[in-house]
């Protein structure tokens, strides 16, 4: 049975990428920096301590992928006895290391144009901007406008936001424009129409995301952003492999907040999760339902929202020592054609300074469809993934990347 099962740990670098330097990111290291501080004793909270303890992962050559981009093995950590996957890391040639770009990439389609962002930190946002979303969307007003952590703008103005209803606006380092509104007093599917008209607005801008934002709570000390986060994306400016695969008839699972990112361009059906346990059990049931020509495609976000942008390094640690211990119930499910890969969409170092993505390879670990395992090697571009998918679809390939199917798979 021809079928692909695509897990996106978001934000999970393995080193930084050879144009880093140009990010400022020159030396962030996701999951190296990680496994040093537990090593050090540092991330002995969340019910976890010790090393960094990632046995499944390990066997499907994580390890390998990280000593081959970064020159040696990551501190403390425990190798497999044996690997059973191919392994290899990908460099990302999209401009930019937001999201969108890396999905797209990973996809088969790089994004080789700029952005548009709001770079001032404070007063971000252009003013006739701004008054045309009032107008437009009728609202009181506006407040933040400003560069800031999602969760601290919320602490800090969610009050203000409560006594006078005007939404809080705020961006980052990401081509990104927010809205935090609270659930229940602002109204969930208002929001949902103010983001729609921001989205309309914000075309000249050239900007990749609207984000909602919705939270919950009475006071700052109880705020908390909920489940129903939609993200508004642009388009890809090509057809990716998931709109090829479901123009020739296959099945298309998006799993998270897949389909939004990919602005439900190639979707066959989407399923909301929450967490990374139910966006396991999610990607589980799935691949229980789906037949021939079909991909399942699962964006793990808590690893960069939750714990990645809130350099929360313990948390972190923890997510991807859960995330191991349910992964033996995705590979026994697997059919001998069936080809998973397990990948990321750029770095968020929980070690890094500030608060935003860091310019990291990515880990390209693959099992099934005839996969010898070993390394796959340095893969110049996120592309490789889509492109080896299209082959494992029989679709027709991408201007960008190369296949790793060709060349690593064993004898019929």
């Amino acid at each position: 049975m021809t079928r692909a099962i695509v897990l996106v740990l978001d934000s999970f670098g393995i080193g930084a990428a050879p144009d880093a330097a140009r990010f400022g990111d020159e030396g962030a290291d996701t999951l190296g920096h990680i496994a040093a501080a537990c090593a050090r004793g540092e991330c002995d909270d969340r019910g976890r301590s010790g090393p960094l303890h990632l046995p499944n992962l390990a066997r499907l050559g994580l390890l390998h992928a990280h000593r081959e981009a970064t020159g040696g093995w990551a501190e403390d950590v425990a190798l497999p006895d044996e690997v059973i996957g191919a392994w290899g890391h990908a460099r990302e040639i999209s401009s930019g290391k937001d999201t969108p770009s890396g999905h797209w990439e990973i996809a088969g389609v790089p994004v080789r144009f700029d952005w548009g962002y709001f770079l001032d930190a404070q007063d971000s946002f252009p003013p006739e901007l701004l008054d045309a979303l009032v107008r437009e969307a009728e609202l009181p007003g506006v407040i933040g406008n400003c560069h800031a952590s999602g969760t601290e703008i919320i602490a800090r103005l969610g009050e203000e936001h409560l006594a006078s209803g005007k939404p809080i606006v705020y961006t980052s380092a990401d081509s990104v424009f927010q809205i935090a509104t609270h659930e229940e007093a602002f109204g969930l599917e208002r929001l949902y129409a103010v983001c729609e008209t921001a989205r309309r607005l914000l075309k000249p801008y050239n900007i990749g995301r609207v984000i909602a934002r919705p939270f919950t709570g009475k006071r700052a000390a109880d705020f908390a952003r909920t489940a129903n986060r939609r993200d508004y994306s642009v388009e890809p400016p090509s057809p990716t492999l998931l709109q090829k695969l479901h123009a020739d008839g296959g099945e298309v699972i998006a799993i998270g907040k897949i389909a939004d990112i990919y602005a439900h361009c190639g979707v066959s059906r989407t399923v909301k999760a929450s967490g990374h346990d139910a966006l396991m059990d999610a990607t589980l049931t799935a691949l229980n339902e789906t037949g021939e020509r079909s991909l399942i495609m699962t964006n793990f976000v808590d690893f960069d929202m939750v714990h990645g942008h809130r350099r929360d390094v313990a948390g972190y640690a923890a997510a991807l020592e859960h995330f191991d211990v349910r992964l033996p119930e995705l590979l026994a499910r697997l059919g001998d054609d069936d080809l998973l890969i397990l990948t990321a969409d750029h770095g968020c170092d929980p070690t890094w300074h500030g608060t935003d993505h860091t310019r990291e390879v990515v880990p390209v670990l693959a099992r099934g469809a005839g996969l010898v395992p070993g390394t796959l090697g340095a893969r110049a571009t996120f592309a490789d993934i889509g492109q080896s998918l299209a082959d494992h679809f029989a679709l027709p390939p991408f201007a960008d990347g190369t296949s790793f199917l060709i060349d690593s798979q064993g004898d019929p």
